[in-house]
């Protein structure tokens, strides 16, 4: 039976983000990139402090102005639960863009909101992604533990590139790996075969900032 003093022990839950802008009306800033609904009633987003008030679009402006070079790609054959949370970590990290590949629609729930403020890129399949990939001048690298793949820390990981990512469970189809000019993998110290798709894609795009950022 829980215990009736846990409630009262808990400590309480303070609100996120900030309330409005101290002082009202007369005290805004005069600055375009701020929302005047968020200065007057407070700002609840999970944004950085420096896009506290900010409108959603003057911080896709901002952001735009630094992203890095990489992008971020991942196969939706199955809609996988995992896409929302690489496009999460794909703004954490600074991506150029995310490139959505197979069925158009995906579970924007693990994405936390982020998908407004990061780019997002639908391809019908591989060889359509695969195409524009070229055209961009940009390689694409794997992202798979199969036979011949290189470790993420000892490759050669190039400024410009798109990091591409499989299915949880059967990861890269073969068309996707056929695309790629290189395969790397994460290097494991347990028992399981995998980690966590989305796991696995912070940790390269982290690999990627770690050298370049």
């Amino acid at each position: 039976m829980p215990d009736p003093t846990d409630a009262a022990d808990a400590e309480p839950q303070l609100p996120v983000g900030v309330g409005p802008w101290p002082g009202g009306p007369d005290a805004w800033p005069d600055d375009p990139r701020y929302d005047r609904d968020l200065l007057e009633h407070g700002d609840r987003r999970n944004v950085i402090d420096r896009y506290r008030y900010w409108t959603m679009a003057a911080i896709v402006a901002d952001l735009d102005e630094k992203r890095h070079p990489f992008h971020v790609a991942i196969e939706n054959w199955q809609h996988d639960m995992n896409i929302g949370s690489i496009v999460r970590s794909a703004n954490a990290f600074g991506a150029a863009e995310v490139h959505i590949i197979g069925k158009r629609r995906w579970n924007r729930r693990g994405a936390m909101v982020t998908d407004r403020y990061q780019h997002v890129r639908h391809h019908e399949d591989v060889a359509a992604f695969a195409a524009w990939a070229d055209a961009a001048g940009l390689p694409i690298l794997a992202i798979d533990n199969v036979d011949g793949s290189v470790p993420v820390d000892r490759a050669d990981l190039p400024e410009r590139c798109v990091l591409l990512f499989g299915q949880e469970g059967p990861g890269l189809s073969p068309e996707a790996l056929a695309a790629a000019s290189g395969v790397l993998e994460i290097t494991q110290y347990g028992s399981t075969r995998s980690i966590n798709a989305s796991a696995a894609a912070a940790v390269v795009m982290y690999e990627w900032c770690r050298r370049y950022a």
